[in-house]
């Protein structure tokens, strides 16, 4: 393509006429201007061909033949020519009548030419077309350019965002677990549930990122509490709960999916499906999904891997417990996702 800092008679020009005369004299009209990417045909049932194979840009257009006539090209170039958005068309015709120029327009027709017509206003009209288009394409081409940088800036974003949330879930996780690795099973257990019960992928991969935070808000929790090795007291526990209502806020405020996900599930996954968990002690739908989810990932990898003891196979004894606890504790379908998650993969 050429730009405007190159000579514009680069271009590429198909003519279409009937008559091989006007072609022969609009070729060494052209030719004298220097143009030499030069094509034509006196069969207009090969235009359409022809712009696939030579992807010209401009058209010289004879708007009266038999057969198949300039508006006939025309409305087989539109897929063409709505592709491309400005491939000019410059109709060469004796009939500018009001009613044939209206239509040519509508056809998709740029300018007009009128036989017999005069060479240099030919050439200087050839030439605006040409300018235009080409301006045309170098914004156009400068327009994509922006939005590729902006994708790009765009990703990068999303990926320090999401390796700054991993590292928000790490350090609440190594109060009470100098491995960190609870926060990535229970995001990897619970990405596998919500892909089992069909979600889309988008969503699947949010739950997935944003489940390692369930307990981010333990950062507000005292050591006294969170490292105690016995049980705690009524009031301890009391305590303890706020994890939840301290996780939320700290992931409040959001407009983004990640993390608005990431406060539903730090502030509900410890709701049971009968209404009898916490913080809020709501029941069956009114949780959140993504909190119903979590919430199964967060309890089998709590039996699975007890803290401070080396991970071993308690599998069967915690996918039991699940199971037993299905329409009490947990949602339903979303222990039969696990089930069926729990057959099929290595968990953990």
């Amino acid at each position: 393509m050429p730009t405007l800092t190159e000579p514009i008679t680069r271009a590429r020009i198909l003519i279409v006429d009937d008559q091989a005369p006007n072609i022969r004299l609009l070729e060494r009209l052209l030719t004298s201007a220097g143009y030499h990417r030069l094509y034509s045909t006196t069969a207009p049932e090969q235009v359409a061909a022809l712009v696939q194979q030579v992807s010209p840009d401009l058209i010289l257009l004879d708007l009266h033949m038999p057969g198949l006539d300039g508006f006939g090209v025309m409305q087989l170039l539109q897929d063409r020519l709505n592709a491309e958005r400005y491939l000019p068309i410059l109709v060469v015709t004796a009939d500018l009548s009001v009613e044939v120029r209206q239509r040519a327009l509508g056809a998709g027709a740029r300018d007009f030419l009128n036989k017999p017509f005069d060479a240099v206003e030919a050439l200087l009209r050839i030439r605006n077309l040409l300018t235009t288009r080409f301006l045309y394409l170098q914004l156009d081409k400068h327009n994509r350019g922006l939005e590729a940088t902006v994708q790009e800036r765009t990703r990068k974003l999303e990926i320090a965002r999401v390796e700054i949330l991993e590292r928000l879930a790490l350090a609440a996780e190594f109060r009470d677990d100098n491995t960190g690795e609870h926060t990535r099973r229970v995001g990897r257990v619970s990405g596998a549930i919500a892909r089992e019960l069909g979600l889309a992928g988008d969503t699947v991969l949010t739950i997935e990122r944003a489940a390692p935070l369930h307990d981010v808000g333990k950062i507000g929790i005292r050591d006294a509490i969170l490292l105690k090795p016995g049980p705690l007291t009524p009031a301890e526990f009391e305590e303890m709960k706020r994890h939840t209502v301290i996780g939320a806020d700290i992931l409040s405020g959001s407009q983004g999916a990640l993390l608005r996900t990431a406060e539903d599930i730090a502030l509900t996954h410890h709701e049971r499906w009968d209404g009898a968990g916490y913080p809020s002690g709501l029941a069956g739908a009114d949780i959140p999904l993504a909190g119903r989810i979590t919430h199964v990932a967060d309890v089998f990898d709590a039996m699975t891997h007890p803290r401070g003891a080396p991970a071993h196979d308690r599998c069967d004894e915690a996918i039991g417990h699940i199971r037993d606890e299905a329409g009490f504790a947990f949602d339903p379908d979303v222990v039969a996702a696990f089930a069926a998650v729990a057959r099929r993969d290595r968990l953990f």
